[in-house]
C-alpha cells in the first residue's frame, strides 16, 4: 500500500502552527497525530491521521511527552498490554511503539486510565527496556 508522505507534510505544517498545545496529564488517553511514518512504524488511522495514545511520562511541561499509541487489535505479543475498555472497545498499547512526541500533537481527552491499569503498562515498559 503506498503511503501518502506529501499529504501527511501539509497536515503536519499546520500541527506545527498551533498556537497551543493542551495542558495534559500521565495517565491520560488522548487523540495523538501520529501522521504517516516510515515502514511498520505505526500510522494514525483516525481523522488528522491521529489515534488515541497514552501519556506514560510528561517531560518540560506543555512542550513534549513520552507516549504510547494504542489499538484495538489483539496479539498474544508482550509489546501489546491489555488498557481494557475505551470508548466501547477493547483497548492495547503497543508499548513496543513508544515514542517522545511534541504536545502539539496532542487533541481530545479520551480517558483517564486508572492507576492500577496504568502500572501494569508502566511495569511492561520497563521489562522491554
Amino acid at each position: 500500500m503506498k503511503k501518502d508522505f506529501d499529504g501527511w507534510n501539509e497536515e503536519k505544517k499546520m500541527i506545527h502552527e498551533h498556537a497551543h498545545a493542551p495542558l495534559y496529564h500521565e495517565r491520560e488517553i488522548r487523540w495523538c497525530h501520529f501522521g504517516v511514518n516510515v515502514g511498520f512504524e505505526q500510522d494514525g488511522t483516525g481523522v488528522g491521521r491521529a489515534r488515541p495514545a497514552l501519556i506514560l511520562k510528561g517531560f518540560s511541561w506543555s512542550v513534549f511527552c513520552l507516549v504510547i499509541p494504542l489499538t484495538t487489535s489483539a496479539k498474544q505479543s508482550p509489546y501489546h498490554v491489555a488498557v481494557g475498555e475505551i470508548g466501547g472497545r477493547a483497548a492495547f498499547a503497543i508499548i513496543s511503539q513508544l515514542r517522545l512526541v511534541d504536545t502539539k500533537r496532542l487533541e481530545a481527552l479520551v480517558a483517564i486510565l486508572d492507576k492500577q491499569a496504568f502500572e501494569r503498562i508502566r511495569k511492561a515498559v520497563k521489562d522491554m527496556l
